[in-house]
């Protein structure tokens, strides 16, 4: 087999080098075009791969990327923990607590999330399993459960970066959305570790159920208790985050080594582990970020890029397949999760927001087909027909959703805020008062008991933290009775914990209140504010306002300014 040394780590080095530079920059290019970066990450891949540099200069891309020796074996492995840390951050954004506790609407859009989807893709998977490209000597049954789950996972990342992009994170239908995208993926996670599991060495499948039901119970219940405690000894006795985000990466990897060594494969220890980490208040947003930003920024490209590396994409291109799998795959998603939200009573917008946005497959679906294709479960030309799906879906994420709320008509905070409304240095210093205080400055305009208000909010609060960063939190909710919406700002003297996605504390806060029936004013209002965030030094004035007028005024000059800057009237 040979060792790591001199011409085999030569080329190691130089094919992990040009295929890292390659993936930034194809992906900065495509970024430049509004798509996201990973279309690009892929081209790259396409290009030194098979598809197009083996078939220019065969013998060039077989001495750079060899597929067998050393240097084959060493950037294999620097994909297998590319994989294990995307589980291990996908994972961590998972809240699992905020999921357990929501209502009605979420529990059946996740639940059709993952059971239309299953259903209608075994089925079809099962009765014309060639069709869909199960290989010769498969398992009808097998094979139709794992189609089914292939077109059930969402990308929980990727939706929690179109949503922060789009100002809808702490909104309802940013709620509803990623809370559903929590459950999907936990129980699509589960079902495909123990198909592979099954598929790799014929353990029964009882014995493979309980044995993953069992290792999931017990992560997220004494799992979540032992990391929580091991992360307030860190924060209190090593420097952060060093000690923190050393812990992070052993414990994903320990999860990741403990699930391959039971039988389940690697990537479920490492998504839960990165659930039970992010279920610690311990687990500080810097230390979140630098590892998302490692991962996004080294590990993630060169996965991407490396699948091209596998496949000849164009000699695996079935075109009525790919049109197949992408059709049905949005169909199964957006259709059956639009129409349910409804019935459950969720908004035109959020129902159909939430089917778009759980669409998206992203680098989990990839993650998802790769290993399948790895184990046998599929041919290549479905692994292919499975990645054009994930990147289709992520593209049309994002432009669903705008063209969505484009549909609804604009507010702005200069027509919403009044005089009344603008409370300057308000000395609450617990986010509980805070909304008290706010509640009993809205009930005039609202024409509601404060108490019927601040528990409305607070309970919304008690869901998903409302803090959108930069020292601003957003605390809201959607009342009977509200006919226009209502916002009440206040800044703060001390600084409040809101429990924000940064550890900044909250220093204005504005309290939003729209009608229950309101397609999209939260959203709308939410969004105007989330924009008020990205300018820094007018933030500055808005705190130095010392009385009602001047605090409306440097608001209205903000929200003026962010206006002309974005081309809105």
């Amino acid at each position: 087999m040979g060792e790591l040394h001199g011409v085999p780590l030569t080329v190691f080095l130089l094919g992990l080098a040009v295929l890292l530079g390659s993936a930034h920059l194809l992906g900065e290019v495509t970024k430049r075009f509004g798509q996201p970066a990973v279309i690009g990450e892929m081209l790259a891949g396409l290009v030194l791969g098979p598809t197009l540099l083996g078939w220019l200069f065969p013998e060039l891309q077989a001495w750079l990327f060899p597929s067998s020796g050393p240097a084959s074996i060493a950037l294999d492995g620097i994909v297998m923990l590319a994989v294990t840390l995307l589980l291990l951050v996908a994972g961590m954004e998972v809240n699992l607590s905020t999921a357990l506790q929501h209502g009605k609407a979420t529990v059946v859009v996740s639940a059709i999330s993952v059971i239309v989807p299953l259903c209608v893709g075994g089925a079809v998977a099962y009765y014309s399993p060639q069709f869909w490209g199960m290989p010769d000597g498969g398992e009808a049954e097998l094979f139709a459960v794992f189609f089914g789950t292939a077109l059930a996972v969402s990308a929980l990342p990727v939706i929690a970066k179109i949503l922060l992009d789009m100002d809808l994170f702490h909104s309802d239908l940013g709620v509803l959305v990623l809370i559903s995208a929590t459950l999907t993926n936990l129980v699509a996670w589960l079902i495909f570790s123990v198909v592979v599991s099954k598929s790799e060495d014929g353990t029964p499948v009882f014995y493979m159920v309980a044995l993953t039901l069992g290792f999931t119970i017990a992560m997220l219940t004494v799992g979540c208790w032992v990391i929580h405690r091991i992360l307030r000894w860190l924060e209190a006795h090593l420097p952060l985050p060093a000690g923190v985000l050393g812990f992070t990466l052993v414990a994903g990897l320990l999860g990741a080594a403990t699930t391959e060594a039971i039988g389940i494969h690697a990537i479920f220890g490492a998504f839960l582990t990165g659930i039970a980490l992010g279920e610690s208040r311990h687990m500080r947003e810097q230390t979140r970020q630098i590892v998302y930003r490692f991962v996004e920024g080294i590990l993630a490209p060169i996965f991407v890029a490396a699948i091209g590396l596998k496949v000849n994409f164009v000699a695996n291109f079935h075109p009525p397949l790919v049109c197949s799998v992408v059709l049905i795959g949005i169909l199964v998603k957006v259709l059956p999760i639009g129409y349910g939200a409804r019935i459950a009573k969720c908004s035109t917008l959020e129902a159909w927001g939430a089917g778009w946005a759980l669409n998206a497959r992203g680098e989990l679906g990839i993650v998802l087909a790769l290993l399948a294709w790895e184990g046998g479960l599929i041919q290549e030309r479905l692994f292919v027909a499975l990645v054009v799906l994930a990147i289709v879906t992520n593209i049309l994420a994002g432009p669903m959703l705008t063209w969505l709320l484009r549909r609804q008509k604009g507010l702005t905070l200069d027509t919403i805020l009044e005089l009344s409304s603008c409370c300057p240095h308000m000395e609450a210093k617990t986010m509980t008062d805070a909304v008290k205080y706010l509640a009993l400055v809205a009930a005039e305009r609202a024409r509601l008991p404060p108490s019927e208000i601040w528990e409305a909010v607070l309970a919304r609060e008690a869901v998903m933290g409302t803090g959108i960063g930069k020292g601003i939190a957003v605390p809201h909710a959607r009342l009977a009775g509200i006919q226009s919406p209502i916002v009440i700002v206040a800044t703060s003297l001390h600084g409040i914990d809101f429990q924000g996605v940064d550890d900044e504390p909250v220093r204005i806060v504005f309290l939003s209140l729209t009608g229950s029936h309101d397609d999209a004013a939260q959203v709308r209002v939410l969004a105007a504010i989330a924009r008020l965030g990205r300018n820094a030094p007018l933030l500055q004035e808005v705190l130095a306002a010392n009385s009602p007028t001047e605090l409306l005024g440097a608001i209205r000059v903000m929200e003026q300014l962010n206006d002309t800057a974005t081309g809105r009237k």
